[in-house]
């Protein structure tokens, strides 16, 4: 598996549209993914996959140059459902697809069934004409994992070990799967995430590779800050951890939010059975660290919080050779996640 910084094909989303995750009918938040979309596009192709009832709403929404194809989803997060693409010495392509189950299944998932999104990556790859690796009886989501392209993967044992998941492995034994179907050489474990409640505390909100060698982590000074006793162990961790190569990790640190992000009470949004309840006043997981690196540049969400521009900046000097780009993606953190968590690249 690539690290994120190497060279992409394309990115695959999907078309929010759930009325029992996504307020007012999820037409704020397909406004953001648009935005974010058009953002993308830029710097590589996006392909938006798209039911049949918003098929036409979201080609008239998107950009031209974003290719629209219909596709049978039950939400739209393409990260965790979406295939983990491989390549090889020779260039070849294929990918991993995972089995999913909505991040936890019948003991805590997010919502029933989920058999439409656990069908996602084979049929991407069927579309691609990309052979693919299924992993029956083994659950995973990509947003529970970075890799640096070099033998190493960056997890958290709060996600990985979840009941949800796999309770029927040892840590050992989910570690050699990761090893078997990524082929790395070295798993660095993080204790928890900051999302416990939806993903069970997915990595890309915490810490990612920003190249071999180097990571960047969340950061605050702000004890009442939501995030700060995760982030601070978080960080903690990796600057004292070494990848698969030996080699003592660098730390970037970037900050959150200076005022967390909730559920407001003006907030439309259906009560369903078998849904995560979505209450007035809960904690969303807005981290700057859910960005997006691309050919040449690096999408980053932006909340019209006064950290914005630090964040932005924090990461364009991570990536001094990248253009960082801030998207307004508040009404994606409303849904439970953000722009890593909505993408999937397809390597070259």
């Amino acid at each position: 598996m690539p690290g994120e910084y190497e060279p992409q094909e394309k990115i695959w989303m999907i078309w929010p549209e759930r009325p029992d995750n996504w307020r007012d009918g999820a037409k704020p938040a397909q406004k953001a993914y648009a935005d974010v979309a058009r953002a993308i596009s830029a710097f590589e192709p996006v392909t938006m996959l798209v039911s049949a009832a918003q098929y036409a709403n979201a080609r008239a929404q998107l950009p031209d140059e974003v290719r629209v194809v219909e596709m049978s989803t039950d939400d739209a997060w393409c990260r965790d459902c979406g295939p983990t693409f491989l390549t090889n010495d020779k260039g070849a392509v294929r990918a991993v697809d995972w089995e999913f189950n909505a991040w936890g299944g019948l003991v805590d998932g997010c919502y029933f069934p989920w058999a439409n999104d656990n069908a996602v990556a084979r049929k991407i790859c069927e579309i691609e004409g990309v052979d693919s690796y299924h992993t029956p009886g083994f659950v995973l989501e990509g947003g529970s994992i970075h890799v640096d392209g070099e033998g190493t993967l960056l997890t958290t044992e709060m996600c990985l070990l979840s009941a949800g998941r796999n309770p029927h492995m040892t840590k050992g034994e989910i570690e050699e799967q990761l090893k078997e179907y990524l082929n790395v050489d070295k798993v660095i474990w993080l204790k928890d995430g900051i999302d416990p409640g939806e993903t069970n505390g997915h990595i890309d909100d915490v810490a990612c590779f920003v190249r071999p060698g180097e990571v960047a982590c969340i950061w605050t000074d702000d004890p009442a800050d939501p995030f700060y006793e995760p982030a601070r162990a978080a960080c903690a961790a990796l600057s004292e951890a070494t990848d698969a190569k030996g080699r003592r990790l660098k730390v970037h640190k970037l900050c959150l939010p200076k005022k967390p992000v909730t559920l407001g009470a003006d907030f439309a949004i259906d009560s369903v059975e078998g849904s995560l309840p979505r209450r007035e006043g809960d904690v969303c997981i807005a981290s700057y660290m859910n960005f997006l690196i691309v050919n040449g540049g690096v999408i980053v969400p932006q909340y019209g919080d006064e950290n914005d521009s630090l964040a932005l900046a924090q990461v364009q000097a991570m990536f001094p050779d990248r253009k960082a780009v801030g998207v307004y993606t508040r009404e994606i953190v409303y849904g439970g996640g953000n722009i890593h968590c909505i993408t999937q690249q397809q390597v070259k």
